[in-house]
């Protein structure tokens, strides 16, 4: 987990420091001594609101898969410890939070981790629905909306349709070398656990958790509006929703660690080229949004695991999530 954490780490130094090299360092410095910090402070406040409406979809994610037993106050925690992990691809890494929850509660990984995947799912067509709301104004935007729904509905139908996911399975299992006999091992516990993520996402499961998504991203949207007005930037709250909503999907949708470079890549040149934003000003808005919410939602992760390992010593001592099954 360490190594993972630091690459990632260092990964967005690397990038962020390409960033602010290209559009200037004096520029983005002096775009940064000028501005509102109160603004840092309330997207702060709305990534934080984001993270518990999250919760609450967590919550009824367990209820769904009737995993009882779980104090609100702990489950907080075990849901905040996920984002220590957030800097992995896809955000698989939170799947930690499920290993968490097997080392305090004893319930079983496979049961809780297809939570991971319905979160991931029910993110994905916040986000779309969120760039479909905006796209009409932008040309390209439509464009990002169709492959984010091609995306979804491919998993959805993974997911619904049981023989393919059998079938898919049956194939890993026969591959050659080494990874035919580890899939064949793995296979029982794969089934189980879409099992469980076909439960989740039905059609009845799907209306309030897609809700949560959609007004969680939304406002973090409106933080990164809030970030420009701290620069004094005039952009409009429905683009700065559709610029950050954009690029958080373009980062979830390549396979690197948060997104790292691709999700402020994204962000910085819609601002720009789309936004009429300043470069500088998008560069220093960039970073200090990927700081409120990122960055932020690590720290908040390593706070909650630090608050449970004070609760139960043991936790972490002798076990990793990588060595246990």
């Amino acid at each position: 987990m360490g190594k993972r954490l630091l690459l990632g780490m260092l990964l967005g130094v690397v990038v962020y420091g390409v960033l602010v090299a290209l559009r200037g360092f004096d520029k983005v410095a002096a775009e940064l001594r000028y501005f509102h910090w109160w603004a840092f402070a309330a997207a702060c406040g709305l990534s934080l609101i984001n993270y518990c409406l999250r919760f609450i979809k967590w919550e009824y994610y367990l209820s769904v898969l009737n995993i009882r037993g779980v104090p609100k106050g702990e489950s907080f925690l075990i849901f905040l410890s996920g984002f220590v992990l957030t800097v992995t691809p896809g955000k698989v890494g939170e799947v930690f939070k499920s290993w968490v929850l097997r080392e305090l509660r004893d319930v079983p990984v496979e049961k809780s981790a297809p939570i991971v995947f319905a979160e991931r799912i029910t993110d994905l067509i916040g986000m779309i629905m969120l760039i479909t709301i905006g796209s009409s104004a932008f040309p390209g935007g439509a464009l990002w909306a169709a492959a984010g729904a091609v995306v979804v509905g491919s998993l959805l139908g993974f997911v619904a349709i049981p023989g393919l996911g059998s079938r898919l399975l049956a194939l890993l299992s026969h591959l050659p070398f080494r990874l035919g006999p580890i899939f064949a091992r793995l296979t029982p516990k794969i089934a189980s656990a879409l099992d469980s993520v076909r439960e989740l996402t039905r059609a009845r499961h799907l209306l309030v958790p897609t809700l949560l998504s959609l007004v969680g991203w939304a406002l973090e949207g409106v933080g990164v509006f809030l970030l420009l007005r701290g620069f004094g930037a005039s952009l409009d709250v429905l683009r700065a929703t559709f610029f950050y909503a954009t690029a958080t999907l373009a980062g979830a949708l390549v396979p690197v660690p948060g997104g790292l470079g691709v999700t402020e890549k994204v962000l910085e040149e819609s601002m720009v080229g789309l936004g009429g934003v300043p470069s500088a000003t998008a560069t220093a808005a960039m970073l200090l949004a990927r700081l409120g919410t990122l960055w932020f939602a690590v720290l908040l992760g390593f706070v909650a695991l630090f608050l449970l390992r004070l609760r139960n010593p043991k936790l972490l001592a002798t076990a990793s999530p990588r060595s246990s099954s």
